[in-house]
């Protein structure tokens, strides 16, 4: 027997010309049905549905162990057609709409990897007698809202100092004092880097920089970690002997994934790595940890941090380890 419906999809209206929401807000959109003939429906709905879950595999000679974690963070079901036998649908094109209340919260942002992902959706799902139900899914982005003029411990500046004796190849000393103006940066912005140098060994060094990224997944007490650097950048020599203060601007790409922080089972964390790239010798180097926020959020207001320190908008902002 043909089967009256010809199409079913479910999609969403962008929010004031963007292509994502954040918690609290409002998602309107329709689904579109699509019969060939009259149908009797048994009942039509919509879902608005939000989780996190990992998934990977680690070998153990002949043995494999298969991680999986999952984290559900709601699932809300508005009927479009209420369950019954006596609903019959016309031949034709058919528009639902439906509007939903994203829950309000600390919603980690969406996020797509191999071994992980952190995915909103909506899924229409028609029911009918004596078949197998039909389901469309639309997945839209949820964005984190962070707003660093209301989270001091994003704005506080980060200081390291390193003194570092050299040894077999080279003689003397090297050291640097480091310092960024503050922990929390936009996607697009630039970290300035102040980096006050002593060169007193026998050679030639260099400083480095190198911003990069940790991909963490949690499943059964395991940690499956992965990173990658996203830029690096080489200062001009500094000569035995001498002493410099050094300010470069570390321009964050504006593609660069925003932090996760506040997920149980996936987290996305950002060190930028100050080294001296010293000939023959173990690099002496300084790692910040730096929180990358949405570029949608609103405009700094100066650069001077609160008083009282709080991290509202994240949880666990420093995990241990580099």
């Amino acid at each position: 027997m043909a089967d009256s419906v010809k199409s079913l999809s479910v999609g969403y209206n962008p929010m004031n010309g963007r292509d994502f929401f954040t918690s609290g807000e409002f998602i309107t959109g329709q689904i579109s049905l699509e019969l060939s003939s009259k149908c009797k429906i048994k009942a039509l709905c919509v879902k608005l549905k939000g989780k996190a879950e990992v998934k990977w595999t680690e070998y153990y000679g002949k043995v494999s162990v298969t991680y999986y974690s999952k984290d559900k963070y709601f699932s809300i079901k508005q009927d479009i057609i209420q369950d019954g036998e006596g609903n019959n649908v016309e031949k034709g094109s058919h528009v639902y709409p439906f509007t939903f209340h994203i829950p309000a919260g600390n919603l980690p942002s969406s996020f797509q990897r191999q071994c992980g992902k952190i995915r909103y959706s909506l899924e229409a799902v028609l029911s009918r007698s004596m078949r197998v139900a039909t389901k469309a899914k639309a997945i839209f982005t949820l964005t984190h809202k962070a707003d660093l003029n209301s989270d001091p411990l994003l704005r506080t500046p980060q200081q390291s100092i390193l003194d570092k004796k050299m040894n077999v190849f080279s003689s003397g000393t090297v050291g640097m004092d480091v310092n960024i103006q503050r922990t929390g940066f936009y996607q697009g912005e630039g970290i300035k880097v102040v980096a006050s140098i002593q060169n007193r060994s026998s050679r030639d060094i260099r400083p480095k920089y190198c911003l990069y990224l940790k991909h963490s997944y949690f499943a059964k007490k395991k940690r499956k970690v992965k990173t990658k650097e996203i830029l690096k950048e080489v200062g001009d020599v500094i000569p035995p002997s001498a002493g410099q203060t050094v300010t470069r601007i570390i321009t964050i790409p504006p593609d660069t994934c925003a932090s996760i922080l506040n997920c149980n089972i996936i987290k996305v964390e950002y060190r930028l790595r100050v080294s001296l790239d010293v000939k023959y010798a173990l690099d002496p180097t300084i790692k910040f940890p730096i929180v990358i926020l949405p570029a949608l959020q609103e405009p700094i207001e100066g650069e001077h941090p609160p008083a009282s320190p709080s991290f509202s908008g994240f949880t666990n902002p420093y995990y241990p380890g580099n």
